[in-house]
């Protein structure tokens, strides 16, 4: 039974959402609960909430009206990867010179972003377990 403490299995959750602000309360409890069962300290999972949360605040100003906000979870063993991701008016990917993506970084540790051909931009995040004050 050793076996199942680690996750050897691609453990994905897509979590689909009208891209509108009124749903992120949803979007932040399914990070913490995903956050928690890779057993993040509880600084880890507020840290992964707010990053998420940022994240999204940087994605919905430029979403187009009416679709869906998509957010998929990645678990591994000691991480976490976070891509959210809309489909947008201009296709822009936030802007890496702001304060904003200053603190979406020391939140989430990895953080990249990235335009598809069809004006899909997405926020990708990755969150290593203990990672606060590594190298």
């Amino acid at each position: 039974m050793a076996a199942s403490t680690k996750l050897s299995v691609r453990d994905v959750v897509t979590v689909k959402l009208p891209a509108a602000s009124a749903y992120l309360s949803v979007l932040r409890t399914a990070t913490a609960g995903l956050a928690a069962r890779l057993d993040f300290t509880l600084d880890e999972i507020e840290d992964l909430r707010i990053a998420v949360d940022e994240a999204c605040a940087m994605l919905l100003p430029q979403a187009v009206p009416g679709t869906d906000l998509t957010c998929e979870f990645e678990l591994t063993g000691d991480a976490v990867r976070i891509a959210v991701s809309v489909l947008t008016v201009d296709g822009q990917v936030p802007s890496r010179d702001t304060f904003a993506w200053t603190v979406l970084s020391s939140l989430a540790g990895e953080v990249d972003a990235q335009a598809g051909a069809d004006d899909r931009v997405t926020v990708t995040l990755q969150k290593r377990r203990g990672a606060a004050g590594a190298l």
